[in-house]
């Protein structure tokens, strides 16, 4: 598989199949470690910071990064932690952009 960190989310069209089981788990290969995988339909990952505000400031860059890349995750914050769920909308499951945006987030860090 090539590397996700030199990729791009590019858009999908409505009626693109989304990934399926040993797919995902090849893509989930190339993750760092703490992602999961939901019913095939999005992949999530828990991120634990100190206070409030470290959570915000993640938040701010994943959402820059996001707009950056055109795919954009649903973000969960509460006091010391941050939820991220991705999966593509329009085709109601995972796509490689999933996979790509997941990766440049944990580069964040």
């Amino acid at each position: 598989m090539t590397d996700l960190l030199s990729k791009k989310c590019v858009p999908c069209s409505i009626g693109a199949l989304p990934l399926e089981g040993e797919e995902i788990e090849e893509y989930l290969k190339n993750l760092k470690d703490g992602w999961i995988v939901v019913e095939d339909i999005y992949i999530e990952k828990t991120y634990k910071f100190k206070d409030f505000k470290a959570g915000l400031d993640f938040v701010n860059k994943v959402g820059a990064l996001a707009e950056e890349e055109g795919h954009h995750p649903d973000i969960f914050l509460s006091w010391g932690r941050v939820v991220l769920k991705l999966w593509t909308h329009k085709i109601k499951g995972l796509h490689e952009n999933d996979f790509i945006l997941a990766a440049k987030v944990d580069e964040i860090i």
